[in-house]
């Protein structure tokens, strides 16, 4: 088959790599809806600040196990612990309808691609790690949210398909999503479209990309509070301002195009000190702040390894695992 090429392409084509990766830290939190709750005195977010052992949240964490086992998907699973249903609580408020939604569809999407969700294996993809693709930073932001940097020119096509770049997401989102203060206050995210280029627009067919969209959307317990556009191709500008109108407004208001002025700009919605220099900041730089996530990643390996083997992905914290949450928490 011969693939006709026109630059008029570009654009479509950055939309569809800038669409996959939005997908990859967890999908953007849908509206609130009223429905039936749990009863409490307090609102979802006042219940979020909880901790985890409250007596209060006990109703919405036994309502949730009980409507989750009782449904077809997890027909063979006996019991789920109150950490790991916190955590999809949280994600919506402690609205349980909506709670058991995202988790049954996390439950499906890991059933459904094994070949993305069975191998969260950090040193399997050590050497994309080590270009120094990915981190999250160490610092919060003010509202508590965690930075994650993606530097999308670090990623070579040609040695790293786009399943090993999901991954390295994937196993982000798994590692973070186990730390109670970013299910309370979620995650912003920086992409860097710097050295973007018409290779790794085409790693993302369409087959891949509905197989990514279906799985994820609305399939992951971490709310996106926030998507930094840095660098970004001039021609895209236009582009997404002619689409803009067609977006859900909540995402509208979440994406924020900063071109190369990013210097600048990005001290308006992030502190000095929780950006590298390279983004206007003064914290650590970004080539030791993606080793230091690198080191992170594989320190988690085992606990990686063991949700991607186990049937809903319900792995206890180990006292690794807790000892690591609480250095990057402080």
């Amino acid at each position: 088959m011969c693939f006709l090429w026109s630059p008029s392409l570009l654009p479509l084509l950055l939309l569809r790599l800038l669409l996959f990766f939005l997908l990859l830290p967890g999908p953007v939190p849908s509206s609130p809806v009223e429905r039936p709750r749990a009863r409490s005195a307090m609102s979802g977010p006042q219940l979020s600040e909880l901790p985890d052992d409250s007596e209060q949240l006990e109703p919405f964490v036994n309502r949730l196990r009980l409507e989750a086992l009782r449904a077809e998907e997890l027909s063979d699973v006996q019991s789920l612990s109150g950490g790991f249903l916190l955590k999809f609580l949280r994600a919506r408020d402690f609205d349980v309808d909506l709670s058991l939604k995202i988790l049954l569809k996390y439950v499906r999407w890991r059933k459904e691609t094994p070949e993305i969700s069975s191998c969260l294996s950090p040193s399997s993809v050590l050497g994309l790690l080590n270009t120094s693709y990915h981190a999250v930073l160490p610092r919060r932001d003010h509202a508590g949210s965690r930075v994650l940097v993606y530097r999308i020119g670090e990623w070579n096509p040609k040695e790293w398909s786009s399943i090993e770049v999901f991954r390295v997401s994937l196993m982000t989102s798994e590692v973070i999503s186990r730390e109670t203060e970013t299910q309370r206050r979620g995650v912003k995210v920086i992409f860097d479209l710097q050295g973007w280029s018409l290779g790794h627009a085409l790693q993302i067919n369409p087959s891949l990309a509905r197989k990514i969209s279906s799985v994820l959307s609305d399939a992951f317990p971490l709310k996106v509070r926030g998507i930094h556009l840095v660098n970004e191709p001039m021609f895209f500008r236009p582009v997404f301002m002619m689409l803009r109108p067609f977006l859900p407004e909540k995402i509208q208001r979440r994406i924020h195009m900063h071109g190369c002025d990013y210097h600048n700009t990005l001290g308006d919605f992030f502190s000095a000190c929780v950006l590298p220099p390279e983004y206007g900041g003064d914290g650590p730089g970004i080539e030791e702040v993606c080793r230091d996530w690198t080191g992170r990643l594989l320190r988690a390996e085992a606990v990686l390894q063991q949700i991607a083997a186990h049937r809903t992905g319900d792995v206890a914290s180990t006292p690794e695992d807790e000892e690591a949450q609480q250095i990057c928490e402080e």
